[in-house]
């Protein structure tokens, strides 16, 4: 086992800060930070800006220019080894005269997949392996999601009232929670590439499911769950959809007329598999995926949320709180599914947060 010092944890703990930066930028890439170091002293730093432009250990290599030579090679993952819209990373490291790399986590992409650790090996670089893997490998679990489970990374996202409602009994909704938690969530949807809600919440709240209330990182499609195509040709979703995508996903039970007339204006219609009337959700997933679709964030309603809970494609869960309480036994809870049968059945949470949002708490729960 490497006998890793504390200078070295400092400096892939900055690799990791420099990384996030990418965040809502890179995908459906990985977000990666390098670090160059040279007798103690960092002489280049870069990240993954862009999807489609260099990536980290280029950016890294730049700065440092003539100063690479000879230094320790700090990278959150591993160097690619293979020609896609960039050239190798690990090629660059050696062509550098990089002596040594210091890799937090394994590319899980098949086309690198410990390939350019090979290849590093093999050019006479000493390569060491698994420094803050566990906080690499949670920053690229989208990636990993996109490459090994080939669907987005799911997150559900919802408000609620600390008694665990989203809804009163007659269905109203806005507002639960702050406008601080809103501008929150907004977020959120800045940095996602779909955000989904099923045809009840378009027809109950008319949403726009924009980042109205941040600048936006990259432009989300909306999705839509609709069956039967409910979804009206006035909505907000379908007026703007020229401005920003729109996905409706609906079955062959849908009328033709109807499907014409959301294509006609603007959306994006895909008929899809069906059992009970249900769209089926590993369809809707394999759709997303080949669309090149990282991140998706499931806003709701209420059937919707449950749908993803009860298959157990849920990977985090964003979760509003607001100290007020709704009351009544009519009202809508964010998860009414099937739910488990006993306590000891309940899903482990890997990593939880909680921070404060204005008058509101925030939690994040991955799975």
């Amino acid at each position: 086992m490497p006998k890793w010092t504390q200078a070295d944890y400092q400096h892939m703990q900055r690799a990791l800060e420099l990384a996030r930066r990418g965040e809502g930028y890179v995908e459906p890439n990985p977000m990666v930070g390098c670090l160059l170091v040279k007798a103690g002293r960092v002489v280049g730093e870069g990240y993954h800006r862009k999807f489609g432009k260099p990536h980290a250990e280029v950016n890294a290599l730049r700065a440092a220019g003539s100063k690479a030579k000879g230094a320790t090679c700090y990278v959150t993952l591993e160097p690619c080894a293979h020609f896609g819209k960039t050239p190798p990373c690990a090629d660059a490291l050696i062509e550098a005269g990089i002596k040594r790399v210091m890799v937090a986590a394994r590319d899980p992409n098949p086309l690198v997949a410990g390939r350019g650790i090979k290849k590093l090996r093999a050019a006479g670089v000493h390569v060491d392996l698994g420094l803050m893997k566990k906080e690499a490998e949670r920053l690229i679990a989208p990636f990993r999601s996109f490459h090994i489970e080939k669907r987005p990374f799911i997150t559900l996202k919802w408000a609620q009232s600390i008694d665990g409602k989203i809804a009163t009994h007659t269905g109203d909704s806005k507002w639960i929670t702050s406008r601080a938690a809103r501008q929150q969530a907004h977020r959120l949807r800045a940095r996602v590439d779909a955000i989904l809600v099923g045809s009840g919440t378009v027809l109950a709240d008319d949403p726009e499911l924009t980042a109205r209330l941040a600048k936006p990182k990259r432009i989300a499609t909306r999705v839509v769950l609709d069956s039967r195509l409910r979804t009206p040709p006035t909505s907000k979703l379908v007026m703007s959809a020229a401005a920003w995508p729109v996905l409706i996903a609906t079955t062959d039970a849908a009328p033709a007329r109807k499907r014409r007339l959301l294509e006609r204006a603007g959306c994006e219609v895909h008929v899809l598999p069906s059992r009970r009337g249900k769209i089926s959700l590993p369809a809707l997933l394999a759709l997303l995926h080949e669309r090149g679709c990282t991140n998706l964030m499931v806003e709701g309603g209420s059937a919707v949320l449950s749908a993803f809970w009860d298959a157990g494609l849920v990977d985090r869960a964003e979760i509003y709180v607001a100290p007020r309480l709704v009351g009544g036994n009519r009202s809508l809870s964010a998860l009414c599914g099937q739910g488990v049968a006993k306590i000891a059945d309940m899903r482990p949470i890997r990593r939880s947060a909680v921070q404060s949002c204005g008058p509101d708490l925030w939690y994040t729960l991955e799975f």
